[in-house]
This record gives C-alpha cells, structure tokens and sequence, in this order.
C-alpha cells in the first residue's frame, strides 16, 4: 500500500487543536513555502546569528531564518526585542457575519492574529493583544517570553462578538489610553465606520509615531454582493432589526456604496503612510502573513 502525505485544513485543525494547532500549522507551512519559492522582500541579516548547535536553547531559533535557509541559526546578541506590536482585533457584531464560509470574518481575524503572534514570538519580538466591540475589552500588554502565546491565544479564544460600535471612537480610545508606547499596530476589522471617525483614529496612531498596518477582513459577499432575490438582512448589531429587500435592484447602489467606502479607506492609509490590506474570508489565512512580511519589509 503506498503512502500518500496528508494535508491538512487549519479551519478543520480548529476542532481539535484550538487556536494553537491552527497558528502553527499556518506558520510552518508558511515558512515552508517560502523555503519552496522565492518570497519577493524577505530579507534576512546573519551579523548577529551563528548556527544552532545541540543544547543551545530552542526558544532562541530564528525562525525567519529557518524559512529561507532550511537551517537553524541562534540570535547571538538579542538583548532587547526587535519590535513591539499590539494585534488589536475588532470583535463587533458586523464580525460575525459568515455567510457560507467556514469561518465568520471573527474566526478568521482569530487564525490570522494567532498566526501573526506565532510568528512574531518565534523571532522573540514582543506581542500584544487588544480585543474590542463597543469599547475596549481585554488587553494584554506586548512580552516577548514564549509562554505568553498561550495567554495571548486563550484570551482570543474566550472572546466572542458583541454589540454595534463605533469603530473610530473606539480606536480613538485605544490610541490615547492604552497604545502609548511607540511600536507597531496590527488593526484587524471590517472597517464597517464612517470614514472621518476612522480617520482621526488612524492619525493619533501615526502622530503618536506607530508603524500601523490596516488588515481588513471581509466576506466574499460583502465583496461580490451575489444575492438575486428578494432577500431578507439582519442586522448583527442591532437586536431584532431585519430588512428584506429586491436584492436585485439594490446591487448596484451597495456596490457603488462600497467601492466608495473602500476608495476612501484606501486614500487616508496612503496619505498617512499606513499599509492597507484587504483579506476575504475565503481566502487562506497565511495570506496575511504574507501580506505582513511585505509591510514590513517595503
């Protein structure tokens, strides 16, 4: 009988694994892939690396490096941390919209940010995690020890989707009480807010000198908008609010409606220097973690 390798789906790794199988399995096959092809802007620095070597502590691998070269290298001086970062995901009732996927936009911000803390803790970066609805709700401040990913994962995976928001505000909030300290800030949301509210968020992050990368988390439908028929929608946020609707004859005015919103957000990241990216739900998760790769290599 011949022996055919498995693989496997990190959304059906879920079930039994939880958020911890899911970010390993994204990353190391990330940087397996990576190995396999060459990744445009992934660079790598040896000044400071020298190779692994049996009883050299295994928390002290460079894993970034291990994903390009096949090899295990050791950071010889690694006295303070690279970067801090703060994941800050929006866990508002627009966030459980699934549609007919897998996963709810919210499951998906959960894999993506427990594969982004993954990686990050693998090159002894220090990481953050901020969850909010219609305020902020846990936060954890950024560490670098490798027992901090499962503080940081089983927050993620106690946290479930709330009430309506209003996402500037809020971010706003998180900027001047709880970001304080320069570093990189990781959004993860649909951005379902008005665009000037969101907009003076995103510019007390940057005048606050944060490196910001925007990922927005989107359903294919909320994209595509594919519905034919009259169609009855209910509100996530709002209790007992339905509307049904010629899907039809509203297609074209959401899609209009849309592009706009997303022309907009698109303008003020670039104005402001911000890297935007947009992540459908259909998509594989280690997507952004090359999408993150390229942000902060550019």
């Amino acid at each position: 009988m011949s022996k055919r390798r498995q693989f496997f789906d990190p959304t059906e790794l879920a079930r039994y694994g939880g958020l911890s199988l899911v970010a390993r399995n994204v990353v190391e096959g990330f940087l397996s892939g990576i190995h396999r092809s060459p990744f445009k802007g992934f660079s790598l620095e040896f000044a400071e690396h020298r190779q692994y070597y049996p009883g050299d502590e295994i928390r002290r691998i460079d894993w970034r490096a291990f994903g390009k070269t096949d090899r295990y290298f050791i950071k010889e001086y690694e006295d303070e941390t690279n970067l801090k970062a703060v994941l800050v995901v929006d866990a508002s009732g627009s966030m459980g919209y699934q549609g007919k996927q897998k996963l709810s936009k919210f499951a998906f911000a959960q894999q993506v940010t427990a594969s982004l803390a993954y990686l990050l803790l693998g090159q002894l970066d220090s990481v953050g995690l901020l969850t909010h609805d219609t305020k902020p709700r846990a936060y954890i401040p950024p560490k670098s020890e490798g027992k901090h990913l499962f503080t940081l994962l089983r927050t993620l995976e106690q946290t479930h989707v709330g009430g309506e928001t209003s996402l500037g505000e809020v971010w706003n909030q998180i900027a001047g009480k709880h970001l304080k300290r320069r570093g990189l800030v990781v959004l993860l949301s649909d951005c379902f807010g008005d665009i000037p509210g969101i907009t003076r968020a995103m510019r007390h992050l940057r005048y606050s000198r944060h490196e910001v990368i925007l990922f927005q988390i989107l359903a294919p439908e909320e994209v595509d908008f594919p519905f034919k028929n009259p169609t009855k929608f209910k509100s996530l946020e709002v209790k007992g609010y339905e509307l049904t609707v010629d899907a039809r004859r509203l297609r074209e005015e959401y899609q209009k409606n849309f592009e706009d919103h997303r022309r907009q957000l698109r303008k003020i990241t670039e104005e402001l220097g911000i890297d935007y990216v947009m992540l459908r739900t259909n998509e594989p998760v280690e997507r952004a973690l090359g999408a993150y790769l390229r942000c902060r290599d550019t």
